[in-house]
Parts: C-alpha cells; sequence; structure tokens
C-alpha cells in the first residue's frame, strides 16, 4: 500500500484538503472530525521529524476559521510569531511535505515567503505581524483593493513593543482584522472593564446570529433601514461607553470583539464574519488552548514547545544554555548584586532555575529585547550587576540600545548569547551570523567566544568582574569532547588561546585561526591533509580587545613563511578575520605571512538541499582544504 493511500485511510478528510477552496467547500459537520485528524497528523509528524507541536495544536479551529471566512492568497494571512502557522501550511497544499519541515531544502518552520504564495510575510522574530500587516492593508487601501489583512497574534508577541506601535498607527478604515491568541498569559486585564463585563454576553453564539439576522433585516429595508442600522449603531456604543467605559482597543479606533473560545471553529467562525461584515479595522480576543488535544503537552506545553526529533540522540550532560543558567544561578547564591534577564525565552536561555532560586532578581520582560537592554542599562548605573541572556539573532533588535545605553556609559552589563552561529533547524531567521560582526564595533566592549562548559564558567566569572560592558557568546549545543581532548588536556582555566601544536618545537605549513564550534571542520579539514602539508590550529576564547588577542597570537606563529587562515562561521564583513588580521598586520611575525579569510560570506546560507549547514555556508572541512591549496605557494 502507499503512503498516499496510508494517509488516505487515516486522515480521510484532510487529505482532501489541498487548499482553502477544499476547506470553504467542506460541510461544516465534517469540521470537528477535520480538526481531529490535523491534531492526529501533527502529533505524528512532528514528534517523529521534529517541530513546534503545543502552539500549533492550539489554534487548528482558529487556523480552519480563518481559511474558512478569508480567502487566501487575495486575502493576507500573517502569523506571529510564524511557528503557529502548520495548519496554514496543511491547508495551504503543503501536506506532503511535513516530513522535511525544518530540514535542509524542506518546508520551512515559519511562514516563507519563496515557499507559498499564502506565505504574504516571513515571520521568524515576533511581534513584527502588525506592522507588517498594517503596510498590507494600507497598500490594498491605496491601490483600491478589497483584500482583506488577518493578522493572527499570540499573546507573547503581544508583549513585544512594536505591537503597540503599530496599534496606535492603526487607522479605523481598512481591512485589518487583528486576532489576539491568548493561550498562556493573560492579557484580558489589560483589555478594560467592557470587555470583561460582556465578553459572556459577546461570545455566544446566539448574540451574533441575532445580531447578523437584525443586521440584514435592518440593512435591506427601503429608505429607512439603512439610516436606522448606523443610529443604532451609534446609541450602542454611546451607551457602552456610558455604562462600562472605553476598552483599549476601542480607545484607539478598533472595533473589539470577544473573548470567545478559540477552539470552537463555529463561534470563531460567526466573529470573524462579524469583522468582515464591519469594513473596519477591528480586534477579535480569542482564547486557545496549547497543546490541545494531546494530553503531554496539555499538561507542560513548553516542554512541547520545540520538539527535537525522534532519531535525535540528546547527550545526557546539560547543553551550553542550561550550563550558562547553573552558573549563573550559582555565582547569585554569594554574589546578591547579580541579576537576570530575558525576554520571554527563560527555558530556552537556561534560567529556569535562577528564577526559582533567584525570584527577586530574574526579570523576564517579554519579547521587548530593547527593553531589555536599557533595563539591564538602568540596574547597572544603580549598583547591580545584570545578565541578559538572548538568542544571537533577537539581540540585533537591541543594538542601538547596547551602544547608546550600556557602551556609551560604560555600563558593566553582560550579555549572553545563546545560539551564536548557524542554527540549521530553525533556518536564515535564527542564524547567529551577525553578532560578532555589529559587537566587535563597539568601544570598550570585550567579546568571549567560550566552547567548552569549564570556558564558560571562566568567562561568566571574568565577565561579572569586568568594569566594562561583555559578550559572551556560545552555541545551541554541548561541548565536543574532540575539542576537549585536544584543546583542553592542560587542566589550566585561564581564558587564553589555545593550541593544536606546540609552538616551541613544531612550525607548521599552514595556521588555521577560530572560534567556536567550528572548530570540529578546521580539525576535519588538518587531518585530510596531513600527507600534503602540516596545520597548525588557533583556538580563541576570547576575540575582544583584538589588540591584547594579537599580541597572544602573534607569539604562537612561526616564524617562517605559511599560510594564515581565519575561519568563522558568521559573516565576514567587520567580523573576527577581518578585525583580529587588521589587528595582527603590525606585528613583525605576520610580514612573511599570506592571510585568507573564510567566513560565510555575503549571503544567509539558506539551505536550498539536505546537506549539513556549514556546507551550505561554504565553511566545511571541503571547502577549508580547498582554500588551503588554492592559496598555498
Amino acid at each position: 500500500m502507499s503512503n498516499t493511500q496510508d494517509l488516505s485511510e487515516l486522515y480521510p478528510h484532510l487529505c482532501k484538503i489541498n487548499s482553502p477552496e477544499d476547506l470553504q467547500k467542506l460541510p461544516a459537520e465534517d469540521l470537528p472530525a477535520l480538526a481531529e485528524e490535523i491534531r492526529a497528523f501533527l502529533i505524528d509528524k512532528v514528534l517523529e521529524n521534529g517541530g513546534h507541536l503545543a502552539s500549533n495544536l492550539g489554534v487548528v479551529e482558529l487556523s480552519l476559521a480563518i481559511h474558512r471566512v478569508f480567502s487566501s492568497p487575495h486575502d493576507h494571512v500573517i502569523f506571529d510569531v510564524g511557528h503557529q502557522s502548520y495548519i496554514h501550511k496543511l491547508i495551504t497544499g503543503r501536506r506532503e511535505h511535513f516530513d522535511t519541515l525544518r530540514r535542509g531544502g524542506g518546508m520551512s518552520g515559519f511562514p516563507k515567503r519563496t515557499e507559498s504564495e499564502h506565505d504574504c510575510f516571513g515571520t521568524g522574530h515576533s511581534s513584527t505581524s502588525l506592522s507588517a500587516a498594517l503596510g498590507f492593508a494600507e497598500a490594498d487601501r491605496l491601490a483600491g483593493s478589497d483584500a482583506y489583512t488577518v493578522c493572527v497574534l499570540g499573546d507573547g508577541a503581544y508583549t513585544g513593543g512594536m505591537i503597540h506601535e503599530a496599534l496606535n498607527n492603526c487607522r479605523k478604515r481598512l481591512r485589518l482584522i487583528i486576532i489576539i491568541n491568548e493561550n498562556e498569559m493573560s492579557i484580558s486585564k489589560n483589555i478594560g472593564r467592557f470587555a470583561r463585563t460582556l465578553s459572556r454576553l459577546r461570545a455566544t453564539k446566539g448574540y451574533y446570529k441575532t445580531k447578523s439576522a437584525t443586521t440584514s433585516v435592518l440593512r435591506k429595508l427601503p429608505l429607512i433601514g439603512k439610516p436606522m442600522f448606523r443610529l443604532l449603531r451609534r446609541v450602542k456604543i454611546g451607551m457602552k461607553s456610558v455604562l462600562y467605559g472605553s476598552n483599549y482597543f476601542e480607545d484607539l479606533g478598533l472595533y473589539y470583539l470577544g473573548p470567545v473560545n478559540g477552539n470552537d471553529e463555529e463561534s470563531v467562525e460567526l466573529l470573524l464574519k462579524e469583522a468582515k461584515e464591519s469594513r473596519q479595522s477591528c480586534v477579535i480576543h480569542v482564547k486557545t488552548q496549547k497543546g490541545k488535544g494531546y494530553a503531554p503537552a496539555e499538561e507542560t506545553p513548553s516542554a512541547f514547545h520545540g520538539v527535537a526529533p525522534a532519531d535525535k540522540t540528546v547527550p545526557q550532560e546539560r547543553n551550553f544554555s542550561a550550563e550558562m543558567g547553573s552558573i549563573l544561578t550559582e555565582l547569585a547564591h554569594t554574589n546578591e548584586k547579580i541579576c537576570a534577564i530575558t525576554a520571554a525565552m527563560a527555558d530556552g536561555t537556561g534560567l529556569v532555575s535562577f528564577k526559582e532560586q533567584h525570584p527577586t532578581r530574574f526579570f523576564d520582560v517579554g519579547i521587548a529585547e530593547e527593553h531589555a537592554v536599557t533595563f539591564a542599562a538602568g540596574l547597572s548605573a544603580n549598583g547591580f550587576r545584570p545578565v541578559v541572556a538572548l538568542y544571537s539573532t533577537f539581540l540585533q533588535r537591541a543594538y542601538d540600545n547596547i551602544i547608546h545605553d550600556v557602551a556609551l556609559q560604560k555600563l558593566p552589563v553582560v550579555f549572553c548569547v545563546d545560539r551564536a552561529g548557524l542554527n540549521a533547524s530553525d533556518g536564515a531567521t535564527h542564524h547567529g551570523l551577525f553578532d560578532v560582526a555589529f559587537l566587535s564595533q563597539i568601544p570598550d566592549l570585550k567579546l568571549y567566544t567560550p566552547i567548552t562548559r569549564r570556558g564558560l564558567r571562566n568567562a561568566l566569572t571574568n565577565a561579572l568582574k569586568d568594569d566594562v560592558p561583555s559578550a559572551i557568546r556560545y552555541p545551541n549545543g554541548y561541548e565536543n569532547p574532540q575539542v576537549v581532548a585536544e584543546f583542553f588536556n592542560d587542566g589550566e582555566d585561564e581564558i587564553r588561546v589555545r593550541t593544536s601544536y606546540d609552538p616551541k618545537t613544531q612550525a607548521p605549513d599552514v595556521i588555521i585561526i577560530t572560534h567556536g564550534r567550528i572548530v570540529t571542520e578546521a580539525m576535519k579539514a588538518r587531518d585530510s591533509l596531513q600527507d600534503r602539508l602540516s596545520v597548525g590550529i588557533l583556538l580563541l576564547e576570547q576575540l575582544k580587545p583584538y589588540d591584547k588577542i594579537a599580541e597572544e597570537v602573534a607569539k604562537l606563529l612561526p616564524s617562517h613563511s605559511c599560510q594564515v587562515l581565519f575561519l568563522e562561521e558568521e559573516i565576514k564583513a567587520g567580523g573576527m578575520g577581518m578585525m583580529l588580521s587588521c589587528a595582527l598586520a603590525k606585528a613583525p611575525v605576520m610580514q612573511n605571512k599570506k592571510t585568507v579569510i573564510l567566513a560565510t560570506d555575503d549571503h544567509f546560507a539558506v539551505q536550498e538541499r539536505d546537506e549539513p549547514i556549514w556546507k551550505t555556508a561554504a565553511v566545511d572541512a571541503d571547502h577549508i582544504v580547498a582554500e588551503i591549496l588554492q592559496n598555498q605557494t
């Protein structure tokens, strides 16, 4: 029996849905069965292949309702964050691609414009959706289009400052539908007395059915129907304001609907139709259950936020994120000035233990990286030692704050830069390609690059003693035993340049200078070349200040003519290779050296094929060997 036949037997309703049009033709009584099949399909595929599970299980009915009321791609649907778009992908013809989810050359875990015409905007970073949706809606207004823009906004994304900037800029007369999906943290308190008081009435199916019928009758009455409808609406709005006060959204001129059970497809569909017929900017507040339909994910949704592939072996020791959190928690026992800050990523950045043991000094600011950095600057200026833990790709959002609020004032804030380097599964939106380059330009900041758990402890301990800003970057993963055995077998804790050779007795033909986990590719390249050239490796545990590191590197280089290759998995422009080679240029030992920089050069390392990410970025062992041989004289 073919795989297609297997799927048809397991998911008879789902296998008939290859487009939004197919969904719209499906009888309403078949929707509950379709929702069950979608959940079973997602559980099966995501547990096997990896991906975001809990958030998608929660938005099944919501996604179905959206695609039954609106017509993608004519109408625009934008998800924030985009990892809750799996059902959207299923409905829009990508069912057969789920076995390739988050794999090289396969289906992205986020909306991707090049993947489907139904993905109108990429949302790998949170809190960007409403600004983009507003852009779509205004463009449609200018073009005279009747298209709607639907923005599905998770309550976590709602904590981001950009959302509120965009809300403040929304016009009333736009075809813009903003769906706030509350599934974990309560935002109801921010919506006002009116919403709380009327929620029981407005969330009932009978209310909207009656309202829809009354509206239809009034509008059809000759001469007096439409004026009467407009008058009644004004009277209703006036009475609500007098009796209950307004709410946040309606104060901004937006029509508010809800809250409603987001896992009740019929109720959501009724509200979406009401919003559509209003022909104005609307906010619909839905409440969904994360992990719905899968008991383990319902009980602990955070554990099923991101699921690793079933065949992935997970080491028993702590990864770098968990290790950082453990070290920081330990250090905070004896230093009451240490504080930890994260942006809605306590689990991802390893700070759960700190939160539990030092709750008064733990701050989760929501998805607000700019605020996190300036908040840390304030803590530091008033005598505390804040540690800001963010993914590299999210730290980009706070670059101005790092420069203006921290570095310019020489405040000793510590940045723990998680997920540094290339991150294959999440794709280009989560590659930590830029932090070395943009942090390298900031005066007085120290930049550490540990690649072992001991090195991470040393870097964090040193950074908390520094009187200047510091950044500690480390990858998503675990220390490599081969790297530990080769470069850290002397038992010394001092942060320094580590060597694979004895500079007193050996003079290699090629020196590779690198940092981070990509040292493993340098080791493979060295082994491949051992019959033709001798290759030595210098592994950096700190990059900045570059002048100081250059002095240390210069002492380890052979005096004879040789090739020096700078290797990194980040962008070349402004990166370690450029900065360190420039700092080294004045050293006499460099006068007879040929320097080469191999880095991720002027592209986002998007995997178009199923291959290792380092190969996609052209910095793997094969490319290292080719670069060395090409430049060997």
